[in-house]
């Protein structure tokens, strides 16, 4: 049991790290519109948020662990060597994006790293990335995009008497509009669960199951659980520690929302992705979803050449292009010369 512990300490660590980088990026997309609607303390938002994806990784993670754990790369080439390089790398992605302020698609960096490892090692199943997840990732944002910029370009404007779409500066007098957008950004944070949790509990799920010499899927469920218990809660610290900053970017930098806006834009984004979490697993990129919606509403307000002369969006999708490939190839190098 010790050897066993011994071997399991970096994988595992490494994934709590990555939990920790996933907690600050994630953050964004669940609490940006809540925040930016200022009907939430900062302070409040880490413990939410971590007691959220906690509830969604239990309810609605599974399909997208077996995805992650089993469908890109035979479960039994996650060795701790090979499982340590790919947590490595997609940390590094996510840590980087993290500290210029841009939340970004945990993920498509774990999907890519997975897909690195698959490559440099010959057993990379292209089926499962070309045909059910790449179109995933294109379509869900174009979908959140086309959405929120219907509602918000023609549909909404003709609402302009309802006290719903007003921006307000005490929403003290709007009690149900307040905990509707308070709901919504919980709403959001249990598909962060659902869908991204597996990131970091997937890889030593499977890392795990071969370690005890038991590859039979009865088995895995209960240590992808376990696995998820211990990751989890870092989720909560790495949005206490650098949530914030990219929160205040998506949610304030992109186009000022009201709170009637903000919910819509959790509501749209949250159900995407959950969709994508229970109907085949495939892990998808919440905070793009986000991002679309935010644009679509900025387009809408502003047009679409001021939109796109907007500093954070070049921002975003610089890193959002970058920072899945840099964790692909790092992956791919990392194992093709230590091997």
């Amino acid at each position: 049991m010790s050897e066993l512990i011994n071997i399991l300490t970096i994988p595992f660590l490494l994934a709590m790290f990555l939990a920790v980088n996933m907690g600050a990026s994630g953050t964004a997309p669940s609490f940006s519109a809540a925040y930016g609607a200022n009907v939430l303390k900062k302070s409040l938002i880490p413990g939410l948020f971590g007691i959220m994806v906690l509830i969604g990784a239990l309810i609605a993670g599974k399909e997208v662990s077996l995805t992650l754990g089993k469908g890109l790369i035979n479960q039994s080439f996650f060795t701790p060597f090979n499982t340590s390089i790919i947590l490595f790398s997609i940390s590094l992605s996510i840590l980087i994006a993290n500290l210029i302020g841009v939340p970004q698609s945990t993920s498509q960096s774990t999907v890519l790293a997975i897909s690195g490892a698959a490559s440099a090692l010959g057993e990379f199943n292209s089926k499962k990335l070309v045909y059910e997840i790449l179109p995933t990732w294109v379509i869900l944002p174009i979908i959140a995009f086309i959405i929120m910029y219907i509602l918000s370009k023609w549909v909404l404007p003709l609402l302009k008497s309802n006290f719903l779409i007003s921006n307000y500066k005490n929403l003290k007098e709007h009690k149900l509009l307040k905990y509707t957008l308070i709901i919504s950004s919980l709403y959001v944070a249990f598909s962060i669960g659902a869908n991204n949790v597996a990131n970091a509990a997937a890889p030593i799920a499977s890392l795990t199951v071969n370690e005890m010499a038991e590859n039979e899927i009865k088995n895995f469920i209960p240590i992808i659980i376990l696995s998820v218990l211990i990751v989890t809660p870092c989720f909560a610290i790495g949005s206490s520690l650098m949530g914030y900053k990219v929160t205040k970017k998506t949610g304030k930098e992109i186009v000022e929302v009201s709170p009637f806006h903000a919910t819509i834009i959790a509501f749209i984004t949250a159900s995407l992705l959950l969709l994508a979490s229970l109907t085949k697993g495939i892990p998808s990129s919440l905070v793009q979803l986000n991002g679309a919606a935010f644009i679509a509403l900025s387009i809408s307000k502003k047009g679409t050449k001021n939109t796109f002369k907007n500093k954070t969006v070049k921002q975003f999708f610089t890193i959002w292009a970058i920072a899945p490939i840099f964790a692909f190839f790092l992956t791919y190098f990392l194992i093709k010369i230590f091997n």
